[in-house]
């Protein structure tokens, strides 16, 4: 038998509501919307009927709806390395072997600089040197190599699509010392590529340029300038190795 004493029920706790009168400090919902529109008698008082008023743009004389119409020139022009990857997705979720197809891409007409035996001697002759380039979907990029002459430097990449017609310029970045005792410092640069230079036959064309000391000095592969131009690759892969690779590109 349960010996607890029996709460008569007049001693239960008051019980308190959860949700509390607003405070005076606050405006409440008819004043907010009267102080929102900020219009000379906004507020409208006890008995007062608002009437809403609704107008169509036909009303106004306008139109109701714009009609847009496209041309044949008018649409999107999709870059050919984007169509090359799409029609490799293709293959591989249509075809049970091996993948073969071919790439449109820029190569450099010039073997990586830093691999000659003469480029310590080019770099002491001309202060100024490319050390390699590469190519991808972003662009061009590339490091340089120059003689620390003087602690202000610039290296400036001069480049062209139009073999020379019109030119642009790209600032390198200082990435860090090189050579005894820093006597060499190493640049990165890279520009974009628009796509129209992925077809066949295009050209990209480029020269150094190194401000130092008040003087400038150039490499331009020795008057013939560095030059990519874009060709044609046949790629073969087995079919695991490029669903792979495909999965790690998306």
């Amino acid at each position: 038998m349960d010996r607890r004493p029996c709460r008569p029920p007049g001693c239960d706790p008051r019980l308190r509501p959860i949700i509390q009168r607003r405070s005076r400090s606050l405006p409440t919902s008819p004043e907010r919307r009267a102080k929102a529109a900020g219009a000379p008698g906004a507020a409208c008082g006890a008995g007062c009927n608002r009437q809403v008023r609704v107008r169509f743009a036909d009303a106004l004389g306008l139109e109701l709806a714009q009609v847009k119409v496209f041309n044949a020139g008018d649409d999107p022009s999709v870059p050919l390395h984007v169509l090359s990857r799409l029609a490799i997705n293709s293959d591989l979720c249509c075809s049970s072997q091996d993948l073969e197809f071919t790439l449109q891409c820029l190569v450099p007409d010039f073997p990586p600089p830093i691999e000659a035996p003469d480029f310590g001697e080019r770099l002491a002759r001309q202060l100024v040197c490319l050390e390699r380039v590469t190519c991808s979907d972003l662009g061009i990029s590339g490091t340089v190599r120059v003689r620390n002459v003087a602690f202000e430097k610039q290296v400036m990449v001069r480049y062209t699509f139009s073999c020379w017609r019109s030119a642009h310029e790209a600032v390198a970045r200082w990435r860090g010392p090189a050579g005894a005792e820093g006597s060499e410092d190493i640049f990165a640069f890279g520009f974009p590529v628009p796509p129209f230079l992925l077809e066949l036959g295009s050209q990209v064309q480029f020269a150094l340029r190194y401000g130092v000391a008040g003087a400038e000095y150039w490499d331009n592969n020795d008057g013939h300038d560095y030059s990519l131009t874009c060709r044609s690759h046949a790629l073969h892969m087995p079919r695991g190795e490029c669903e792979e690779s495909w999965i790690h590109f998306i």
